[in-house]
């Protein structure tokens, strides 16, 4: 596997191939979730475990390189780790402090340290492709210009995890990982259960739901009451029958459930022998969709799509919707601007995840102390902890804290009407699974969502759907036997 990710890694630089999925690399490594999923790992920095031969980590250097494809992590360092910039206070004066005084790493600005933040987008694949050739040319970097952290997404996170480009962080000194959820650190495993990153979030994610259409549609908006109501697949599209019935949509994307389906996968995308295997959940996924199609119960646009998106204005027709925190905290501006508070989550049919974001140690960084700091600072200070938490939204990657907001019974979301979100995520948290990924699961999801579209919607039939998924296969990726 790791000559295939070196070799894969190589072809980056000439060919944009990478958009490969985040994974466990094996089934079969000694590395599975304790029963309350919390990750239980000791590091000890001088023992060696866990430290792969090729691992190259060293000290001393003034100049970070952080590698990401977008701000938003770079905007919480600079406020919680380094206090580089003001952040809002949550007191009632609503005055911005002039820092975030307990911020960790504050004293590596006051020393002289630099921290270089290299963002290119993640639009057809550009920052993976800069960052291979960072990582392909890091040997022979100069010491300021060498990788010291970069960040990966659960889409394509073992592409790297499962490789010789990054280190095992217990080769960075003492990382806590004590109490963080065990799928995020499986995530990061490589093939010898050796934990190469850490997620400074857990992203167990919801179904969002309208209050307002739901005391008409389901006769009530209490959560308990419409989880009953849509606590499986069968009660889901039954409702969706009476939902389209009466003139509105159960959801606004064919695609929107895509990740309930596709991250609770019972088998991968590709055997050993390079055949794809289309797991039963993505067939389930399509069987499901195209009922909902045939009885006007979804919409033909994409996750992301304007057309989409209306259907959180106070005059859409969407009962349902998928995502994180993240996602209703940042990505439902119209809902936030228009129907706020009108909202509510429940676990619905099925526990699962979306997203995520991990941070690696680049092999050959000459900082790796540093890097080990950043990582404890958001995995395990409290201060850091809580402001994302009742400051950013975010749902952290610490049992410990995510326990604290559940139990609070003063906390609450007003997007959610007074919701305690934390709450609902975190007895879902046991049911998240990560196994049977592939590098490929990236492009592959999202190919199968493309070549389906005008099936569900009548364009084409299923014959035609399969045979431009297969030619779409071929095209990214030769070396996969498709049917």
């Amino acid at each position: 596997m790791k000559k295939v990710l070196a070799t894969l890694l190589t072809a980056a630089m000439a060919v944009s191939l990478f958009a490969g999925c985040g994974s466990e690399p094996a089934a079969s490594t000694d590395t599975t979730p304790s029963t309350d999923n919390t990750a239980s790992v000791e590091v000890d920095a001088n023992s060696g475990a866990n430290v792969t031969e090729n691992d190259d980590v060293t000290t001393g250097g003034k100049v970070i390189n952080i590698y990401a494809w977008n701000d938003e992590f770079q905007g919480f360092f600079q406020k919680y780790f380094t206090a580089e910039v003001p952040y809002l206070d949550t007191d009632e004066d609503g005055e911005k402090d002039a820092y975030f005084e307990a911020a960790p790493g504050k004293h590596y600005i006051e020393e002289g340290y630099t921290f270089n933040w290299v963002i290119n987008p993640s639009d057809d694949g550009v920052y993976q492709d800069k960052l291979d050739q960072a990582l392909l040319n890091q040997a022979n970097a100069a010491a300021d210009e060498k990788v010291d952290l970069f960040l990966a997404e659960a889409d394509y996170i073992t592409k790297y995890a499962d490789s010789e480009f990054t280190a095992g962080i217990d080769a960075l000194g003492t990382v806590d990982q004590s109490n963080i959820y065990a799928y995020t650190a499986l995530a990061a495993a490589d093939a010898n259960g050796i934990v190469k990153g850490v997620s400074f979030q857990c992203c167990p994610s919801a179904l969002i739901y309208r209050r307002s259409l739901a005391k008409e549609l389901l006769g009530t908006d209490d959560p308990a009451e419409v989880q009953a109501q849509l606590d499986t697949w069968e009660k889901f599209e039954t409702v969706a029958a009476d939902v389209a019935s009466k003139g509105y949509l159960m959801t606004p994307s064919f695609a929107e459930d895509f990740r309930v389906f596709s991250n609770n996968c019972t088998s991968a995308w590709v055997d050993e022998n390079n055949n794809l295997t289309v797991p039963a959940e993505v067939n389930d996924w399509i069987a499901q969709t195209k009922k909902l199609a045939d009885m006007n119960a979804t919409k033909n646009a994409g996750v992301w799509d304007d057309a989409k998106n209306a259907e959180m204005n106070a005059d859409g027709k969407a009962l349902c919707f998928f995502g994180p925190a993240w996602y209703f905290n940042f990505c439902m501006g119209p809902a936030h601007e228009q129907t706020n508070g009108d909202w509510a989550i429940i676990q619905g049919p099925q526990a699962h995840f979306w997203g995520g974001t991990w941070m690696l140690a680049a092999n050959g960084t000459d900082n790796g102390d540093i890097v080990a700091d950043i990582m404890n600072a958001f995995l395990v200070n409290e201060d850091v902890l809580n402001a994302l938490v009742s400051v950013e939204g975010q749902y952290p990657n610490s049992k410990a804290i995510a326990d604290k907001y559940a139990a609070d019974e003063n906390y609450g979301s007003e997007f959610l009407g007074g919701q305690n979100a934390i709450a609902i995520f975190a007895g879902m948290t046991d049911g998240i699974e990560w196994q049977y990924h592939t590098i490929y699961d990236q492009l592959l999801c999202e190919g199968i969502q493309t070549a389906f579209q005008d099936y569900f919607f009548g364009v084409i039939d299923e014959e035609t759907a399969w045979a431009n998924f297969y030619t779409y296969v071929n095209e990214k990726y030769p070396e996969i036997v498709t049917p």
